[in-house]
């Protein structure tokens, strides 16, 4: 699919990723895509390079340079991820309730790809972060926890006590991203300036209350690579029992492991497949006007497997508020795996 760089990130002290009811005493696990677009264009502020990063990414619609995953969890090394829908759960099991899991590695993911059925034995679910872990070390990486603190009123002397949601996360717990590039010309244009971009991040604080110094992380981790090897990598077609010939490639899907909003172009049978969608709203962070709640926009979130003749692509929605001075957009290109339609064990 061509060039990638994958991003691991060791969370210190508590992480806020707001929920789509925006209430504060819910928090979400997965820090999406288009959150993260954002995170790094106000990065990219800082570096005086937003209008650079906005033409090569919302300037291209149809081939913008660089495409991001979610971050998802990582736990004792292991990439988790949010499965593909057409493959999971696994057949009922007496052991294990996988329905329960949110996240699963991406080993499993690959090995149930592959026609493979997961060991019920090795297998368990870790309740508190809905992700599948090793039996023998069954701690997820993180817990939901609510932190108290109080809002001081220096007009009205007043205090209001208030209590927020976030995650906390475990001495081998992490997250993980995926950038991908259009071709090798932006691989080298950007691969340096994403990781300058991520250290900043890592410092200065991802998703909510960043003021009280959460949302910070260790030194980020890189590794380059190629799609979609560097993540699941691919295998040999199995030869057929029959003729020992390869077996015919079966009908290809695509897997999401970013938010999407379908673009004009993009072929897609929506009578096939499996996937849901989420309302994805916020607001804006900008100099000229700060707080305005962007508009609503419906998107088919990570996980969803669709069915197209060709590589799906995404397109971005401007969502500023009426009248607001500039644009904000809400990427939703997608970064979606080629997997096989029909998965049978």
């Amino acid at each position: 699919m061509g060039p990638a760089l994958l991003i691991r990130l060791r969370p210190l002290g508590p992480w806020r990723i707001g929920s789509d009811s925006g209430a504060r005493d819910r928090v979400d696990s997965v820090f999406h895509s288009d959150a993260l677009y954002s995170a790094l264009s106000a990065a990219f502020v800082r570096f005086g390079l937003l209008d650079e990063w906005l033409a090569a990414t919302f300037g291209n619609p149809s081939r913008p340079e660089v495409r991001l995953s979610s971050l998802f969890p990582s736990v004792n090394g292991s990439l988790l991820v949010v499965p593909p829908r057409n493959a999971w759960p696994p057949a009922a099991s007496a052991r294990v309730r996988w329905k329960g899991a949110k996240f699963v590695p991406l080993k499993l993911v690959e090995s149930i790809l592959a026609g493979e059925s997961p060991d019920e034995r090795r297998w368990t679910v870790d309740g508190p972060s809905e992700c599948l872990v090793p039996s023998d070390r069954p701690r997820g990486p993180f817990r939901v926890s609510m932190r108290s603190a109080a809002a001081r009123d220096r007009l009205a002397a007043g205090v209001e006590p208030h209590a927020t949601a976030c995650l906390e996360f475990n001495d081998e717990a992490g997250l993980w991203a995926v950038a991908a590039f259009a071709d090798e010309a932006s691989r080298e244009r950007w691969t340096n300036r994403l990781q300058a971009a991520f250290r900043l991040l890592a410092d200065s604080g991802f998703g909510g209350e960043r003021s009280l110094g959460w949302g910070h992380s260790a030194m980020p981790e890189f590794t380059d690579g190629v799609l979609p090897d560097l993540i699941l990598p691919s295998r040999e077609p199995a030869a057929s029992s029959a003729e020992g010939e390869p077996a015919p490639l079966p009908e290809t899907a695509w897997w999401l492991l970013s938010l999407f909003s379908p673009a004009p172009e993009d072929s897609i049978d929506w009578n096939r497949g499996n996937y849901s969608l989420v309302i994805r709203g916020g607001r804006v962070e900008s100099a000229a006007r700060w707080g305005a709640p962007k508009k609503l926009t419906r998107m088919i979130v990570e996980g969803s497997v669709l069915c197209a003749e060709a590589p799906i692509l995404g397109t971005a929605h401007d969502v500023a508020p009426d009248g607001f001075p500039h644009p904000v957009y809400r990427a939703g290109y997608a970064l979606a795996i080629p997997i096989p339609l029909r998965v049978t064990p």
